[in-house]
C-alpha cells in the first residue's frame, strides 16, 4: 500500500507525495523518485549514511526509530543540523509513517 508523505524542497514548496510501504525504499530514495532535488545533491553516497546530502528536517510527531551510530556520528559533522535532523537515507517507509511531514535540510 502506498502512503502519504508531505516533503518541503530546499526552496520552500510543499510536495504530498505517494509512497510504496511494499518496495523496501527510503526517505532519500522517495525525493529522488520524484526529482524534489537536483540530481546529485541528494543521496550522495547511495544510502550508507555516508554524507549528510539527504539530511532532513522531522516536522510531524511520527515515532521514527532510533538513530543509528552511522547516523549519529555523520549528523554531529554536517551542517545546519537541527534537534528534529535525520538522514532520509535512514527512514524506511512503513505504514506507521502515513502523514509524514518533513524538510529537505539545505546543501551545505
Amino acid at each position: 500500500m502506498d502512503i502519504k508523505i508531505k516533503i518541503t524542497d530546499r526552496e520552500g514548496v510543499t510536495h504530498e507525495v505517494d509512497a510504496p510501504t511494499d518496495m523496501n525504499m527510503n526517505l532519500m530514495e522517495i525525493v529522488r523518485s520524484y526529482e524534489l532535488a537536483p540530481e546529485g545533491t541528494i543521496g550522495i553516497c547511495g544510502g550508507m549514511a555516508m554524507c549528510a546530502s539527504c539530511q532532513c528536517y522531522v516536522q510531524s510527531a511520527h515515532a521514527l526509530p532510533e538513530k543509528s551510530d552511522d547516523e549519529d556520528a555523520m549528523l554531529a559533522e554536517a551542517f545546519n543540523v537541527e534537534e528534529n535532523s535525520r538522514l532520509g537515507c535512514q527512514i524506511h517507509i512503513t505504514e506507521d509513517l502515513d502523514g509524514l511531514e518533513v524538510t529537505l535540510a539545505p546543501e551545505d
